[in-house]
């Protein structure tokens, strides 16, 4: 699940950002203006339901960037006709994993950010970067 090579799609918008986010809450506002842009822009649906998935992907992404990937180094949005596609780079090299069970098989605190980002996204993507750590992309339908 780890990519070498970017990839890109010439028929999105892309928001270039000009601060980091520096809380969760600083990506979902993001997202959420890049959406209502686009929408503006070019009569894009986006149902509730796919906005709150999208929102909860740049939530998880960007809350697993700062406790388990050394901070914030990169974030994007880019919004098409299939989907909010959410950027987020870290420090880390390490990929991303679910939390395992305890000993005696019950779920820790935590752990369950990935679980959720790997089943709202249609598309995940793990990629190292030149320079060290991640850039992890999720492509989130809009319906």
């Amino acid at each position: 699940m780890l990519d070498k090579h970017r990839t890109s799609s010439s028929a999105t918008l892309r928001e270039p950002c000009r601060r980091l986010p520096c809380r969760p809450a600083d990506a979902r506002r993001t997202v959420q203006r890049v959406v209502a842009e686009r929408r503006r822009a070019c009569a894009l649906c986006c149902g509730t339901e796919a906005m709150e998935d999208a929102l909860l992907v740049a939530s998880e992404l960007t809350t697993n960037a700062i406790l388990h990937g050394g901070g914030i180094t990169g974030f994007d949005v880019d919004v098409d006709s299939g989907g909010v596609r959410v950027s987020v780079s870290d420090r880390s090299d390490e990929l991303p994993v679910a939390a395992p069970a305890d000993a005696r098989g019950h779920a820790r605190p935590g752990g369950r950010g990935w679980p959720i980002v790997c089943r709202l996204a249609r598309d995940v993507r793990v990629a190292e970067l030149p320079c060290g750590g991640k850039r992890i992309t999720a492509v989130v339908p809009l319906r």
